[in-house]
């Protein structure tokens, strides 16, 4: 099992290291394109995943979703540091 301090929210991660996260970096891929989905995803996460990118929803699974909504980042580079480090443990 997977845990993690940079979460603010109490949102246990089960997720398997070895398991490809092809929708997360379709956001990431998002948000480094648009400015503005960039900006909706750092101050509204939720939201961003639910309204996606150019009327396409992402691939997310519900683990990697909850761990995009439960992060707190002020930057998009802090973002993705938070995920890789959360992935990485």
């Amino acid at each position: 099992m997977l845990t993690s301090n940079a979460l603010v929210t109490q949102v246990p991660l089960t997720m398997d290291p070895a398991k490809t996260h092809a929708g997360i970096s379709s956001v990431f891929a998002a948000a480094v394109v648009s400015r503005s989905f960039c900006q909706m995803l750092l101050s509204n996460p939720a939201q961003a995943l639910r309204d996606g990118y150019m009327g396409r929803s992402f691939a997310l699974g519900a683990e990697d979703a909850a761990l995009l909504v439960s992060i707190n980042a002020q930057s998009l580079p802090d973002l993705a540091r938070q995920v890789v480090n959360t992935l990485k443990q």
